[in-house]
């Protein structure tokens, strides 16, 4: 989708706060880390980077609501999260909004925490905005490659810490204080 598409999708899709604007999805697009799900009727944003996946924004056409098409973008952004190497997503949801509330908590999200008056409305007092999170394991290729890369840096820890630490000296056994059913050392 194109910058242009995602804004005017979203100006669509929110009643309340001031929408995003096609430079602010061209900004958050340039990133690599940064990766959209979706079409002109509805679609996620999100960022996916060192292990943990943030959805920034997802909306629907209001004409298409209420066929599954949030739940799919959901699951759409948790599978490419996933295959960027996510194990955890997190998202914010204002607390007066109880359709999405209802999306994330159905779809295993679970509170982690609120940031009070978030989210601007008029001039009604500010939302709250509660964070969720929910564990998204790692693809079995992500893990793979993580331990693949551990081993092959094995070596080259023990040759940095050998380097600083000078040769290892065989250590003193360690003293243990026996302690006897009254507790005191023998």
């Amino acid at each position: 989708m194109t910058p242009e598409a995602c804004a005017a999708l979203h100006a669509r899709g929110f009643d309340t706060g001031r929408p995003w604007r096609a430079a602010e999805f061209a900004a958050l697009l340039d990133s690599p880390h940064v990766f959209v799900v979706g079409d002109g009727t509805a679609f996620a944003l999100g960022r996916a980077l060192a292990g943990e996946a943030a959805l920034l924004t997802i909306v629907t056409d209001p004409g298409h609501r209420r066929r599954g098409l949030a739940r799919d973008r959901l699951e759409r952004f948790e599978a490419e999260a996933r295959a960027r190497g996510a194990a955890t997503a997190f998202l914010e949801v204002a607390e007066d909004n109880p359709a999405a509330r209802a999306l994330y908590i159905a779809a295993g999200y679970a509170k982690a925490g609120r940031r009070p008056a978030y989210y601007p409305r008029g001039t009604a007092t500010p939302a709250a905005a509660l964070v969720l999170t929910r564990c998204l394991g790692t693809a079995a290729g992500s893990v793979r490659k993580t331990v693949d890369r551990a081993r092959a840096l094995r070596p080259k820890l023990h040759a940095i810490n050998k380097d600083r630490d000078g040769p290892r000296q065989a250590s003193p056994a360690p003293r243990r204080a026996a302690r006897h059913l009254t507790g005191r050392p023998r």
